[in-house]
């Protein structure tokens, strides 16, 4: 049995979109396969945006943020599922990713110097984008830099991987 955390990353809770048809149906299989799932929607958190680097690095998260790092911290794999805004993620996805993936939360406490690896390491992730295009269009003219950006720069640096997607038309 896996522990699987799904974040939503559209920025509307208000109506149903694509995204929320897919991490539903994304929980219901996985629930239908005996492992468990909690939601982070990000849409329902309250949290300010990070506006310099110390408020990163030394303030404390807000309420909601500190929720969601203990559902990461219980996750054994982590399923992100967003819409293709603008050729990347939606903002407050970003802005949630800033919150959640604080050094003192990725290096457990341990400080500076620690490798960034440490508190999420061995968890793996799937990545659905929904988009208004072919995939192989976002590929191949646009570079899926959203995408890569994603598994690069951000969730391989906090640990987790392998990190695979799949992007939805």
């Amino acid at each position: 049995m896996t522990r699987i955390v799904i974040i939503q990353g559209h920025p509307t809770s208000e109506s149903r979109h694509f995204c929320h048809a897919l991490a539903d149906a994304y929980a219901e299989g996985a629930i239908a396969g005996g492992h468990q799932v909690r939601f982070i929607k990000v849409s329902e958190l309250d949290f300010p945006l990070l506006r310099s680097k110390d408020d990163w690095e030394s303030t404390a998260a807000p309420p909601a943020i500190a929720a969601a790092q203990q559902a990461l911290a219980w996750a054994q794999h982590v399923v992100i599922v967003y819409p293709l805004w603008l050729g990347g993620m939606p903002a407050l996805l970003k802005g949630f990713m800033e919150q959640a993936f604080r050094p003192a939360f990725i290096t457990g406490g341990a400080g500076a110097g620690t490798s960034w690896k440490t508190a999420l390491k061995g968890r793996s992730s799937r990545i659905v984008v929904a988009m208004g295009m072919p995939a192989v269009a976002y590929r191949w003219y646009f570079g899926a830099h959203s995408l890569r950006s994603l598994k690069r720069s951000i969730l391989s640096l906090v640990g987790i991987g392998p990190n695979r997607h799949r992007s939805s038309a």
